[in-house]
């Protein structure tokens, strides 16, 4: 039977987004000096900067989390079902949003940036309880959403890391468990339900690959992020193909056409 109506209670949807923004809102006003926390292995000393922005961003995740399973709770056919695959675009998101908040100074550029990850937390929030119904008849519309959400914040994403000028082993911390979680996510939406975990785990180690070898370039951030976006959505799509035994055209279009899309745009670019 398919469902066309149902759509997340507005309360609990308003609850869970004012929630996280006003954690984000409080950054500017909270002044905690910075610290730092070192592992060791092998002789070798790990610099781990820790500030209050960065733990707002990791309990706004958690948040987003524990809030989406309790917004997707109140769906008829969210009951006996595997819940994991709901939870991670929703928490990449509001960790993601965190990123430029916790580098940008206050002002009409940090307010922009804050307005649009609130309306990015709804269109998610909405979206994955759609897509709670493989069913609905507004999966196609919510999985293109969900999809094209995930390799935006994913270039959200590495922009705002290539800009911090991290080290490298930070970069690599950034970069491949987020591209974990949005092929995991993209694969199981193009899929219609199926886990791909090895695929998803091959997928983040080749673009890590690639972000090392980026590291080392003189590509300016917003370069850097549409060359490893292009590239992880190249990929992610040519695995849809041979997951599905397409051939011809079927197997490359979609890949050689957006993936070229992002990668000319970062060849024209000046910025």
């Amino acid at each position: 039977m398919q469902r066309s109506r149902e759509f997340p209670e507005s309360g609990r949807l308003s609850i869970l987004v004012a929630t996280i923004l006003l954690a984000y809102a409080i950054i500017p006003f909270v002044n905690i000096p910075s610290g730092q926390f070192n592992i060791t292995i092998s002789g070798i000393i790990f610099d781990l900067p820790i500030n209050f922005a960065t733990v707002v961003s990791f309990v706004a995740a958690a948040m987003a989390v524990v809030g989406t399973d309790w917004l997707l709770q109140t769906h008829p056919g969210y009951s006996g079902k595997t819940r994991v695959t709901h939870l991670l675009l929703p928490g990449l998101t509001a960790w993601v949003i965190g990123v430029p908040l916790s580098q940008l100074q206050v002002g009409p550029g940090w307010w922009v940036v804050f307005g649009l990850g609130g309306a990015l937390l709804v269109l998610v929030f909405v979206a994955e309880y759609i897509a709670v119904d493989l069913q609905d008849l507004r999966i196609v519309p919510a999985g293109i959403a969900l999809t094209a959400l995930s390799f935006a914040l994913y270039l959200v994403l590495t922009v705002a890391i290539r800009g911090a000028s991290l080290r490298l082993y930070l970069v690599l911390a950034g970069i491949t468990p987020a591209m974990f979680l949005v092929a995991l996510r993209t694969l199981y939406l193009r899929l219609s339900g199926k886990w791909c975990w090895s695929w998803a785990m091959g997928l983040s180690l080749v673009v890590a690959q690639l972000g090392l070898g980026l590291h080392y370039l003189p590509l300016s951030p917003l370069r850097y992020g549409l060359i490893l976006t292009g590239t992880a959505y190249c990929l992610t799509s040519l695995a849809v193909s041979f997951i599905e035994k397409r051939s011809g055209r079927g197997l490359w279009l979609d890949p050689v056409i957006t993936g070229g899309i992002f990668i000319v745009a970062a060849a024209l670019i000046r910025l």
